[in-house]
C-alpha cells in the first residue's frame, strides 16, 4: 500500500508545496529529448508533475500510480495524459518509448516486488525502448542528514521528518504534519539502498542492458541516474 504521504487526501493536497520546485525533472525532460522520445510512461507518476511537462512538449504520456489521492490531484492538472490508478505490475498493453520513475520511486521497493516492477516495464516498452530512473547511493548515507532535518512550516501546516531506524539496506523514517486544526496525520516509509552493482544485475535479470549511468546535476554526487534499454 501507498505511504500515507501519498495516498491520504489531505497530504496529496500540500505534497506539491512541500516537494517544492521540481529542478530535478530538467534532466528527464533532457534525456527524453535526446532519446527522441514520442511515447513515455511515467511509473509512480504521484502528483504528475513531470507526466505534465511531457504532455506539453506534445508528446503521448501515461501516468500510472497505485495512490489515489495524489493521482486525483494529477487528474486535475492535464486531461492530456492518460491517467491509470495501479502500478508496472498491472498496466494495459502498450509499447512506448520511454518509461521513467523520478523521485527515487524505485527505493520503495522492498523484495521481490523491485523485480516484477522491472519486468512490467519492459512489458510497456517497444522492443529496444529505454527505462530512465534514479537511486540515492548508498555510500553518501542520506539518512544522516535526514536525522538532522529541521521542522518546516508551509502553507499553513507544520512537518516534521523523524528517522526511525537504520538496518542497512533499509532505511526507515516517519513524516509528521499538523495542520491549523490541530489534527495531525503521520506518515512512516521503509526505504531500499541498493548498489550500483546490485541494480544493474537486478537490470540484466529483468531483459534490460544498462547503457549509461549518470548524476543527478541538482544532488552531484549523492544518485545514480540509470539509462537502460530493453533487449530484444
Amino acid at each position: 500500500m501507498p505511504d500515507a504521504i501519498f495516498a491520504d487526501p489531505r497530504l496529496a493536497k500540500i505534497y506539491d508545496a512541500f516537494d517544492g520546485p521540481r529542478v530535478d525533472l530538467d534532466l528527464y525532460l533532457g534525456i527524453v529529448t535526446e532519446l527522441e522520445a514520442k511515447s513515455v510512461l511515467d511509473v509512480g507518476c504521484g502528483t504528475g508533475c513531470l507526466a505534465v511537462l511531457l504532455a506539453a512538449s506534445g508528446r503521448s504520456v501515461v501516468g500510472v500510480d497505485p495512490a489515489l489521492a495524489s493521482l486525483e490531484i494529477a487528474r486535475a492538472k492535464d486531461s492530456r495524459v492518460t491517467w491509470i490508478h495501479g502500478d508496472a505490475t498491472t498496466l494495459p498493453p502498450m509499447a512506448v518509448d520511454v518509461v521513467t520513475m523520478t523521485g527515487n520511486v524505485a527505493q520503495v521497493f522492498l523484495g521481490d516486488d523491485w523485480e516484477s516492477t522491472l519486468r512490467g516495464v519492459r512489458g510497456a516498452l517497444r522492443p529496444g525502448g529505454h527505462f530512465v530512473f534514479e537511486t540515492r547511493r548508498p555510500d553518501r548515507r542520506a539518512w544522516e542528514d535526514w536525522s538532522r532535518t529541521k521542522p518546516r512550516v508551509l502553507v499553513g501546516v507544520r512537518e516534521q521528518l523523524e528517522l526511525l531506524g537504520v538496518n542497512l539496506p533499509f532505511v526507515s523514517l516517519r513524516h509528521t504534519y499538523q495542520f491549523p486544526d490541530g489534527s495531525v496525520v503521520a506518515s512512516d516509509s521503509t526505504l531500499r539502498f541498493r548498489s550500483r552493482p546490485e541494480v544493474e544485475q537486478s537490470l540484466t535479470r529483468c531483459g534490460f542492458e544498462v547503457v549509461d549511468v549518470r548524476d543527478a546535476p541538482d544532488r552531484p554526487g549523492r544518485e545514480f541516474v540509470f539509462v537502460a534499454r530493453r533487449v530484444n
